[in-house]
This record gives structure tokens, sequence and C-alpha cells, in this order.
């Protein structure tokens, strides 16, 4: 299975120590020079983020289609850990793109990847046996990583997790 991350999932899920559901998940999570160099640069420097990029089931690859990339910059308003993140999935014709971000959700769909974010991750680690329960992951994620989820989403999580 090839899978590749934007920033986002794998530091979210470093700070609230559960980054190896990826590894159990996937196996191997490749990520674009830009994600690498974003979680290189943490503000405020955060250890659990940048241990991340000494971990030897996630690989660093280079884009080579720069054209995608500015598009997805200039039309798609995307930064450039999200850019270079969709540009590689499709290059590799990945089985699944780890992104969280709305606007890079909405051009990865556009471009006909298949998407999955941290919440989507912690379902699928529950229905695989991985976690016993959704819910203090994910009420970490808000007040540790500051992730954002509406009482809506919240809720429709729990449903899908059978909590």
């Amino acid at each position: 299975m090839i899978v590749v991350s934007d920033t986002s999932p794998l530091s979210s899920l470093a700070i609230v120590e559960q980054l190896s559901l990826l590894q159990q998940l996937y196996g191997k999570v490749i990520i674009p020079t830009a994600v690498a160099t974003e979680l290189a640069n943490t503000e405020p420097e955060d250890s659990r983020v940048t241990a991340v990029l000494s971990l030897t089931w996630i690989e660093t690859q280079s884009v080579t289609n720069r054209t995608l990339i500015e598009t997805l910059q200039n039309e798609g308003k995307l930064d450039l850990g999200e850019s270079e993140a969709i540009a590689l999935s499709v290059e590799l014709n990945v089985d699944e793109l780890l992104i969280d971000e709305r606007l890079g959700r909405r051009e990865a769909k556009r471009l006909g990847l298949s998407i999955i974010g941290v919440l989507g991750v912690l379902v699928v680690a529950k229905g695989r046996g991985l976690i016993s329960a959704v819910k203090p992951i994910m009420d970490d994620l808000i007040l540790q990583a500051g992730f954002r989820v509406s009482d809506r989403l919240y809720t429709e999580v729990l449903q899908a997790a059978g909590e």
C-alpha cells in the first residue's frame, strides 16, 4: 500500500503519542521534502514532532511535478507542504493521502485521490483492534495538539467508531 502524508496528521498523532498507528496500518508512509522541512521546523519546537523524521518507516521523496505544485499554491491557495503532498500522491498513484485541512482535501478529491484524515485513521484503527476507543484520543488531539473538530464531526466520528 502506498501512502503519502501531509504534515498535520503526522504532527498531531506524534503530539498525542499515537504515531505508531500509522506504521501498524500502513507499514511505510512517504512524505514530500516540504513536509519534512515543516516537521523539522515546528514552532514552537516539539521533540515529539521533529523525532518523526528519524523513524525508519517514514520515507522522504522529492516531487518532480513543479507545475502542479505551483497551481495548487496559486489557484488552490494551499501551502507548500499540502501542495507537495498532493502532487507526490498524484505522481506515485497512491492508495491514500493523509490530509486534514479542508482546502487540501478539496483539491485532492478534485484530482481523484483517495483521502483520509487523522480522525478516519482512528476509526480504522479501532475497527482493526489497534485501539480500544477513539474518544480519549480525539479529546487529546483537541486539547494537546490544537486539533479543530466541529461538534457535528465529533459526534459523527464517535458514531462511526461505535462509541
